[in-house]
């Protein structure tokens, strides 16, 4: 498969639509924490569980 981090998210290779999205576990994301930092690209986003448990991603 082809590495798509140096590509426009536009330009990445799409997955097949017929296989189940992964899933993550927030918890294991942070690090057992509450902050995790995701990058896309030159991007970095900013993963945060509040304290009524739900998530938020920020730029």
């Amino acid at each position: 498969m082809k590495d798509t981090r140096d590509i426009a998210p536009d330009e990445a290779i799409r997955p097949d639509p017929s296989l189940p999205a992964p899933c993550h576990d927030a918890l294991t994301l942070t690090g057992g924490g509450t902050l995790a930092k995701i990058a896309l690209g030159d991007q970095v986003y900013t993963l945060r569980i509040t304290q009524a448990r739900k998530l938020i991603l920020t730029k």
